[in-house]
């Protein structure tokens, strides 16, 4: 005990130091389609009710500093956008395999609007959820379940995509195949749902499939086998399709218990992913299977079974060279379940200690709509404080360091207090770009430095083909530069572009070489 109060203490300390914000830094919110749980509202099945409550989604988290959505696309073996594949969503319009009215391609609509505001859009899929309530769901007559019941099981009050069919696996690799190859997704991603929890006193009805198997592996690593297949199928299809969408996984907190395995971690979860739900999450990030986890470390800092400081730090040390991004719970700071969760500096004390790691890149906040309830004002404090500044989206450079050529920045002078400049993409460049970043910073400044620090980061620009930049100067009394970059798909920034612009007080202007 003398132990574990010296280590919470040292990390309450240690978290009073307050950490820069990070020039590159994921800023993540899931949005969750299924049983209408952050959108649509439930009910809300006309289609301009549901455009205009998802851009004020976003248009809320574009305010509070984020750069990432992740959306909901495939909950439960249905779809939010035409398919081939499977059916229309119930959540989208009441009732499984009804198109939206008026008609409109919802995922395409989201990826648009997304993009527009120089944020990421993740494509967030069950894997295997057929049937969320096997008792109470809407299931049409083309959901795959009817076509081809010997692929599911039954467990609880849910259908399940049997993990052993490899006629089930390659199905679900078709869906992702497709989403892939038809819209301008930024990443794959999947949560915690493989093998389902456990139910007390329930087993998962597989036995059949296991003998039928003849594997000489035991159940456990058999049912670990099957999930390490097709997440390295689903791996090589994303590749295939497209080169620069990335793969992630959101599991649940605890890969293993140190009293199970010498490499797990301090911690003493019930269940946990390679145990209970068959998901080695450790050996997909070896494999480089995966390019991103996401785990869920809902619990608080000092909790006495899954400590938040003790699963990071474990987590920051296991990201195999791949990206960390912290699932945060800031549900439960709206709830206030715990006297740790009515405290309104837990989540500030999160994100300051996830800062202190090289290895944790970002966050992810689950969920959306907990936002609009402003929580201990915590959409004040990421506005004002910990995402008062943008940051841009950290570079994932084993899939592609190739950064593109600078913007060619054209100068036109019309008036002495009106700054006009045309930027456009170099002609040489074999790198799609993604957006511009637009730097303010002090004339004084040192151009060697300026461009790490992110509160000279004056906006993004998502405009690919380039952009007409004006600002009036009349009312500016201090002398600064501007100098813009280009920041290729996979996030990594150009140099700095040849021409800036020197305004000096009194709407005088003139441009130089940096």
């Amino acid at each position: 005990m003398k132990q574990f109060s010296w280590l919470l203490l040292l990390t309450l300390f240690s978290i009073q130091q307050i950490s820069a914000q990070p020039k590159y830094e994921f800023r993540g919110v899931w949005i969750a389609t299924v049983d209408n749980i952050d959108w649509p509202t439930h009910g809300a099945w006309d289609s301009e009710k549901q455009k205009a409550e998802f851009i004020s989604i976003l248009d809320m988290h574009q305010r509070n500093g984020m750069n990432a959505m992740i959306v909901q696309v495939r909950p439960a073996g249905d779809a939010f956008y035409p398919s081939q594949y499977e059916p229309w969503s119930q959540w989208l319009t009441g009732t499984q395999g009804k198109p939206p009215s008026p008609y409109y391609d919802p995922l395409q609509f989201m990826i648009e609007e997304t993009h527009k505001r120089g944020m990421e859009f993740h494509a967030w899929l069950n894997p295997y959820r057929a049937v969320f309530n096997i008792n109470s769901s809407s299931v049409s007559a083309n959901h795959i379940s009817r076509i081809h019941p010997e692929w599911f099981l039954n467990y609880g009050d849910k259908k399940y995509f049997n993990p052993a069919s490899r006629d089930a696996q390659q199905f679900v690799i078709k869906v992702v195949r497709d989403i892939v190859k038809r819209y301008d997704v930024d990443a794959i991603h999947m949560d915690d749902y493989f093998y389902p929890y456990r139910i007390p006193g329930k087993e998962f009805p597989d036995e059949a499939s296991y003998r039928n198997s003849g594997s000489r592996l035991n159940k456990d690593d058999w049912r670990r086998s099957n999930v390490d297949s097709i997440i390295q199928a689903l791996s090589v299809a994303i590749r295939q399709e497209k080169k620069l969408c990335r793969f992630g996984i959101s599991p649940f907190g605890v890969w293993r218990n140190k009293d199970q395995d010498p490499e797990g971690s301090d911690s003493r979860a019930g269940q946990t992913n390679y145990d209970d739900l068959y998901a080695d999450v450790l050996l997909w990030l070896k494999k480089g299977w995966i390019d991103y986890v996401t785990p869920q470390l809902y619990r608080e800092i000092g909790d006495d079974r899954m400590a938040y400081e003790k699963m990071l730090d474990w987590w920051s040390r296991h990201s195999y060279g791949k990206h960390i991004y912290i699932g945060h719970a800031i549900y439960r700071g709206a709830s206030r379940e715990t006297a740790a969760w009515g405290n309104p500096n837990q989540l500030p004390d999160q994100i300051k200690l996830l800062r202190r790691y090289p290895n944790v890149q970002g966050s992810i906040y689950f969920s959306s709509k907990t936002f609009s309830r402003n929580p201990h004002g915590w959409n004040d404090s990421l506005q004002n404080n910990y995402y008062k500044y943008p940051a841009l989206l950290p570079p994932m450079r084993w899939i592609d360091n190739e950064k593109p050529w600078p913007p060619i920045v054209e100068r036109t002078i019309s008036n002495d207090s009106i700054i006009h400049l045309t930027v456009k993409p170099d002609p040489r460049n074999n790198v799609d770009i993604k957006y511009y970043v637009v730097y303010q910073y002090a004339a004084d400044s040192h151009n060697e430095t300026f461009g790490n620090i992110p509160k000279y980061i004056s906006r993004f620009v998502p405009l690919p083909g380039g952009f007409d930049l004006k600002e009036s100067l009349s009312s500016k009394n201090f002398s600064y530069r501007y100098v813009i970059t280009a920041v290729g798909k996979n996030n990594n920034e150009s140099d700095l572009s040849e021409i800036a612009i020197l305004v000096q007080p009194g709407g005088k202007w003139n441009f130089y070489i940096p």
